[in-house]
């Protein structure tokens, strides 16, 4: 077996330009201690690559925004932290797949309805008694949401895996300056005047 492996090593060696068969395998120590901004920088522009933006906002934002939006606050609490409008966070989070349970906020049969009619916001409004505004978020969380799908929420799932290590890692590090001298210290008198 040792004289196929020579043999395809130096197949391998007169073909390609390389030196080497193996590649190098270490990794970057310390990583404990690394924020989540650089690899969620990347997911958000793998997303710019794949659909684009069409708001102007600079990828530190973007970033914040999603890790706010994981945090649990709302568009106006978001809206509020970027000094934004609530229309603009609206937007933001649809072109970063940043959807939340409950969306879109209309009935059933009003979704239904709305999805793949060509008829205008307008005209939707009026059939079923709500406002052109709420026709149109309805039609853009749709769109996001078949674009996430199509994807198979990739960057959502990126997303969530990015903050989750960050959290643990955090957790990790705080837990590393703990000396486990509380329990030894417990009920010791230590605002002692000598």
């Amino acid at each position: 077996m040792e004289e196929k492996t020579e043999e395809l090593r130096d197949i391998f060696l007169s073909v390609s330009e390389e030196e080497t068969v193996t590649e190098s395998q270490t990794e970057d120590r310390g990583s404990l201690l690394g924020g989540s901004d650089g690899d969620l920088t990347e997911v958000v522009e793998q997303l710019r690559e794949k659909f684009g933006f069409e708001l102007s906002m600079d990828e530190e934002t973007r970033c914040r925004l999603i890790e706010a939006f994981y945090d649990g606050a709302d568009d106006e609490q978001l809206a509020e932290r970027f000094d934004l409008d609530a229309e603009t966070v609206f937007e933001a989070r649809m072109e970063l797949h940043l959807l939340r349970d409950g969306e879109p906020q209309l009935p059933e049969e009003t979704v239904e309805a709305i999805r793949g009619s060509e008829r205008s916001a307008e005209r939707l409004a009026e059939e079923f008694d709500t406002t052109a505004e709420e026709i149109r978020r309805c039609r853009a969380v749709l769109e996001t949401r078949e674009r996430s799908r199509r994807v198979s929420q990739r960057f959502r799932t990126a997303y969530e895996e990015r903050l989750t290590d960050t959290e643990l890692s955090d957790h990790l590090a705080a837990e590393t300056h703990e000396d486990g001298l509380d329990g030894a210290t417990e009920g010791a008198e230590v605002d002692v005047d000598f």
